[in-house]
């Protein structure tokens, strides 16, 4: 276990729900897929992409759609050569990757308490 955090810097972390608009392949990684995703419901001019390592578990094509939780303010990074604004989360199991997602249909940009 890492050690424990204080509420207040809990606080600090903006967990939303984002659909993924679209998914491929990143072109210089054999781990990690770009996905566009919409976090505040706003369509096209408001998307965003994000770098996640799940290629190989997921396929990029049937992700459109899909809704996922993420890390909206997590600083901006540039991840082998493409950049990131956010952060995706999932679960490791053993070898498997497993995306966090809302259970029924959200708003995208609902907030996780």
């Amino acid at each position: 276990m890492k050690p424990p955090i204080s509420y207040e810097e809990f606080a600090k972390l903006d967990l939303r729900v984002a659909t993924i608009t679209a998914a491929r392949e990143h072109p210089n990684a054999d781990k990690l897929l770009l996905l566009r995703i919409d976090v505040d419901g706003a369509g096209a001019g408001a998307e965003r992409q994000i770098v996640a390592g799940i290629r190989g578990h997921y396929d990029p094509a049937a992700l459109v759609g899909t809704q996922v939780i993420v890390l909206n303010n997590l600083e901006e990074a540039l991840i082998r050569g493409e950049e990131s604004s956010g952060m995706l989360l999932a679960a490791g199991d053993g070898d498997a990757v497993v995306l966090l997602r809302p259970d029924r249909p959200c708003t995208p940009g609902a907030r996780v308490k």
